[in-house]
């Protein structure tokens, strides 16, 4: 099929991210795909080398070319005058949530009514964590690439970056948190490696630590923007992992390694009921002590929670049993469709 994908860059390059994501998945699976983007400056680091079957267009003219299926990434909607020519299945991929709605507005139709009051039908399609949501995101084989990749100790020394042997390796990815300067102190109590990404922080972190980017048992180091593969291979890498969002919370689940999740927050605090869904589903089988610890660092690292002793869950004698518990909830997720293939299913029986 001929799919368009729509979206438009509102923050933090999230927005493009997961479309990219996307289209490179359906293409991957034989799918052509144009993704029509009103800002695609992100791309020249985020997919340099583009991706097979994958055509980046302008986000104006999109909707003029014919196309069997148009996508809109987040509720976007299409470009202004998009009325004629409209392909046959319009799906609306909406945001990641464990939220109770998410299954029951999964895969049921909202008909929008055009300017003379005819219905044009959109499908919701929503990603989740469970069987009857639209899955997550994991392209052909990306479980068995991750576990062939080792420990990443090479990966990272041609960054040029070297890990001594007894640091633990941990990447931040963030947006401005006020909770980071305890997260650096408990950090800083054991050997490690701190591997900031650019943005909020690099920045924050730098300013916190000062000129030599150090901190009791705690150093750090800039890596430059890296493309997403790379992105997911320094997931893989290191032995926890702060992220923001939505994409990089899947890659996060994907690597298997413990991680912290820091949602954009919403002014209406919309975001507190979306971490405690996710939280619900993530711990729902953890050992009680560990449960209790990540719900207390998960709350704090987003600030809805105390941050007194919240950082207790970062003690390494917590790693073994974080460690099992996230490769127990990777596999327990890669058990299940995946989002780009589920995807392609739907929008075949809506033709």
């Amino acid at each position: 099929m001929q799919w368009t994908v729509f979206c438009r860059v509102v923050d933090n390059f999230g927005d493009v991210g997961f479309a990219w994501r996307l289209a490179a998945d359906l293409g991957a699976r034989g799918e052509d795909v144009r993704l029509a983007v009103d800002d695609a400056s992100a791309l020249a680091w985020m997919a340099p080398r583009g991706a097979p079957r994958v055509e980046v267009v302008d986000w104006a003219s999109a909707a003029d070319a014919a196309a069997d299926v148009w996508v809109e990434t987040f509720g976007c909607g299409y470009p202004d005058g998009a009325t004629t020519g409209q392909p046959p299945v319009r799906i609306d991929v909406e945001h990641l949530s464990a939220e109770a709605y998410v299954e029951r507005s999964h895969g049921r139709p909202s008909p929008r009514f055009d300017a003379d009051g005819q219905a044009e039908s959109l499908w919701f399609y929503y990603p989740g964590f469970t069987a009857a949501t639209g899955g997550l995101v994991r392209e052909p084989g990306l479980i068995e690439t991750r576990q062939r990749f080792g420990d990443g100790r090479e990966w990272i020394e041609r960054l040029g970056v070297m890990r001594n042997a007894d640091e633990r390796c941990v990447s931040l990815y963030c947006y401005g948190n006020p909770t980071l300067d305890g997260a650096l102190d408990a950090l800083a109590a054991t050997p490690t490696l701190l591997v900031l990404t650019p943005g909020p922080a690099a920045e924050q972190a730098s300013a916190l630590l000062g000129p030599t980017l150090r901190r009791g048992r705690l150093r750090a180091v800039r890596l430059p923007a890296l493309q997403q593969t790379e992105f997911d291979r320094l997931l893989w890498t290191c032995d926890l992992n702060f992220v923001r969002g939505e994409d990089s919370l899947v890659r996060a689940i994907w690597a298997g390694k413990p991680f912290v999740w820091q949602l954009y927050a919403q002014g209406d605090g919309a975001h507190a009921a979306k971490l405690a869904a996710f939280l619900g589903r993530f711990l729902e089988d953890a050992p009680a002590p560990l449960a209790a610890g990540l719900g207390a660092l998960f709350a704090s690292w987003n600030g809805l929670g105390a941050p007194v002793d919240a950082f207790a869950a970062l003690d390494p004698v917590l790693a073994p049993a974080w460690t099992d518990h996230c490769r127990r909830f990777r596999d327990r997720l890669a058990d299940l469709a995946d989002l780009g293939s589920a995807l392609i299913e739907f929008a075949a029986s809506k033709r």
